[in-house]
């Protein structure tokens, strides 16, 4: 499994709800049709005010995104239980989540889908990164190191998590451990 990413970030501030991340319009599409699976993607992170966040997640007429790893503050994911929301920023290319906080149901839909690493910081990272900052996450090492600057900073260990999502979510999960027959 893949334990280190580098790429640019996308930067955001605190309480990205669900409705932010993949708004509700866009619902109508089955993660499980693989090119419906692909056109979510397409609209992560589209409910984000252009005053706010002017540069997008995914430029117009993409299917993914440019930024590897989203940044954001405290609450990332509240509102409602879509697991959309997970999926629809994988899909984009993202695999990686940085906030100082998450929803509960945000973070268990990450998991369960196996969609995103969701990495709890320990530090205010949205106040240090801009958006296009590239750098490198290692998540045996639970280190964010900033590329430009050498700078390293930390997050909570996934724990029990990080072989769910390393597995592609709960039910690959349960099938390589045995816990359902393949």
């Amino acid at each position: 499994m893949q334990s280190v990413f580098t790429g640019p970030v996308y930067v955001v501030r605190d309480n990205i709800d669900t409705d932010q991340i993949i708004p509700a319009q866009y619902l109508t599409l089955v993660p499980t049709m693989p090119d419906e699976y692909e056109k979510l993607g397409s609209y992560a992170m589209a409910g984000l005010p252009e005053s706010l966040y002017p540069t997008r997640f995914v430029k117009d007429g993409k299917l993914d995104s440019d930024y590897a790893i989203i940044v954001g503050g405290r609450n990332f994911g509240c509102g409602s239980s879509r697991e959309h929301a997970p999926i629809a920023i994988g899909s984009a290319g993202c695999k990686i989540v940085l906030a100082e906080s998450f929803a509960r149901i945000f973070f268990r839909n990450s998991v369960a889908t196996g969609e995103l690493y969701p990495c709890e910081l320990t530090a205010r990272l949205c106040d240090v990164l801009k958006t296009g900052d590239v750098v490198t996450v290692d998540l045996d090492a639970q280190t964010v190191t900033v590329n430009g600057t050498g700078k390293v900073f930390k997050f909570k260990p996934l724990g029990d998590v990080r072989p769910v999502v390393d597995a592609g979510g709960l039910f690959n999960y349960a099938r390589k451990s045995g816990m359902i027959p393949t």
